[in-house]
């Protein structure tokens, strides 16, 4: 699964996610973003458009929001099956913009957390999905959750799931809203190639949501 990440290095948002009509100045960089919390999201309405959007998909057919909780990440393998999903996949794909992300290994009866990133871009995107949802007075959610994965070579012995990262020509083919066919997006949601990206073992500061800071992003010796 994905369940913590990062988005800094906002000064480049706008040039990297080719957004012509973005303040930089409404983004603030994140080091240990957590589900439930709002981030920016991109989708295609006829041009990329950056809308914020809560972590943890709520299906518009949802009596609370309380699923959106157990809904943080969806199987690539079953995306194109699951009543939740299906329909999105069709027409409400997105890009969720990221630095980085985080992932646990067990070691003994503690957990070391590892944070992951590309070698050569300081931003990239995770394929995700989108729902909006109204709640009992109608006003409106939007929601998001994003698509895992088998795990590549650097990835597999920390975990055995991993975020889907689409290159950018992948990016412009997640988004086209012209492409509604399952059988045509199913094969970006692959591994990334482990050979382009880096790991290392981060302090337990990243355990807690409340730590934010740059700090959670240095590397620990172990």
């Amino acid at each position: 699964m994905c369940g913590r990440y990062s988005l800094d290095d906002v000064d480049k948002f706008a040039e990297r996610f080719a957004i012509a009509d973005l303040d930089v100045a409404d983004l603030k960089p994140r080091y240990n973003i957590a589900p439930s919390q709002t981030m920016p999201v991109i989708v295609n309405d006829g041009k990329h458009t950056v809308t914020p959007m809560r972590w943890g998909l709520i299906p518009s057919w949802a009596k609370d929001a309380s699923i959106g909780y157990k809904m943080i990440n969806a199987r690539a393998e079953s995306v194109a099956e699951k009543p939740s999903f299906k329909t999105l996949l069709q027409l409400q794909r997105c890009l969720v913009p990221a630095s980085g992300f985080y992932e646990w290994k067990r070691v003994g009866k503690e957990k070391q957390p590892y944070y992951f990133h590309l070698r050569q871009d300081r931003l990239f995107a995770f394929a995700g999905l989108y729902s909006v949802w109204h709640d009992r007075q109608g006003q409106e959610v939007k929601t998001y959750t994003i698509l895992t994965t088998t795990p590549n070579s650097l990835v597999a012995p920390i975990h055995d799931r991993m975020p889907v990262i689409l290159n950018k020509e992948a990016e412009a083919a997640w988004l086209n809203p012209d492409t509604v066919e399952p059988e045509k997006v199913l094969p970006l949601l692959t591994p990334y190639p482990e050979v382009q990206m880096e790991s290392y073992p981060v302090s337990s500061q990243v355990n807690s949501p409340t730590n934010d800071t740059k700090a959670v992003l240095q590397r620990l010796s172990v």
